[in-house]
């Protein structure tokens, strides 16, 4: 299990983290989440043990988690941490990259396990492509074989698919989770993307100015009733019902015959649906139809409950 308890830390004398706590078991998936600049890169880089720390212990089951302080090589060998800069050695091949740090002592087992690892990240037409001719995203899932191939107990992973398209990125994620949770690979993840929330994390730590201000499982935080918290899965609209403050998703915002009058702004077709901009008073709260409504047309909504 990772544990992290109270861990504080400052950069040029500015609080960056501020008594962190939480613990991940092992196997377990936990998304750190927030917005730019809360500390989630920061709170990464000192589980992996880059930082000395103001406050706090860091422990991977008995084994505490140190700083440069302690070792001359910062970082825990049990563990393996993907940064936003993708750190490939540009004249050597896509393999050669991954493999860097197998042994060269078995030569089949070393290709055979390279291979496997370009085949989860979708690269194994690029095996012997040096890396300077690569794009961004591809540089990015190199970078992820070349992270599990010495099978890290723990992974730390910074914004993971950020450089990847789309069309390719959900196949990537169902291929990498499902390898790591069959591997049991303790994993973190930081990252802006409610998909690696919501259908791959077993836990999440929500951060705001350093401060860590919820923590539960992907579905109790989904349905918080705290705005700031809301705001990172999806938009959100806010509305008075009956004097009571409720924040509202787009798909509890429903076009109906009767109930709430309202006035479309804005129609943004999103493929499987629009999402509208509609004028309740002097609110204006996001719903879904199927079908397109013209701007400036008067309807009725119905709120859901959750």
């Amino acid at each position: 299990m990772l544990n992290v308890s109270a861990v504080s830390f400052s950069y040029q004398n500015k609080p960056t983290l501020k008594a962190i706590d939480f613990s991940v078991p092992q196997g377990c998936c936990h998304a750190i989440i927030g917005e730019s600049g809360c500390g989630k890169s920061t709170l990464l880089k000192a589980i992996y043990g880059l930082f000395d720390l103001d406050e706090g212990q860091i422990f991977w089951n008995d084994i505490e988690i140190l700083g440069p302080k302690y070792h001359l090589i910062p970082g825990m060998e049990f563990m393996k941490y993907l940064a936003q800069d993708f750190d490939l050695m540009p004249y050597i091949t896509v393999a050669e990259n991954v493999g860097k740090h197998l042994s060269n002592f078995y030569p089949d087992q070393k290709k055979a396990r390279i291979f496997e690892l370009l085949d989860i990240v979708e690269m194994t037409d690029y095996a012997h492509v040096k890396a300077k001719y690569l794009s961004g995203g591809q540089m990015q899932r190199v970078a992820l074989a070349r992270v599990l191939a010495k099978e890290p107990e723990v992974l730390l992973l910074d914004e993971p698919f950020s450089h990847i398209d789309n069309f390719r990125k959900n196949s990537l994620r169902r291929k990498l989770f499902h390898y790591l949770k069959k591997q049991g690979i303790t994993t973190l993840i930081a990252t802006h993307d409610t998909t690696d929330v919501l259908s791959y994390a077993d836990s999440v730590l929500v951060m705001k100015d350093g401060n860590a201000i919820a923590q539960g499982t992907p579905k109790e935080l989904y349905h918080t009733s705290d705005l700031y918290v809301a705001s990172l899965f999806e938009e959100v609209s806010i509305l008075d019902r009956e004097g009571q403050i409720h924040h509202v998703y787009p798909h509890h915002v429903q076009i109906s015959s009767k109930g709430i009058p309202a006035q479309v702004e804005q129609s943004y077709f999103k493929g499987s649906h629009y999402l509208l901009a509609l004028r309740m008073g002097t609110a204006l709260v996001y719903g879904i139809h199927f079908e397109p409504i013209a701007e400036g047309s008067h309807v009725f909504v119905q709120i859901t409950s959750r």
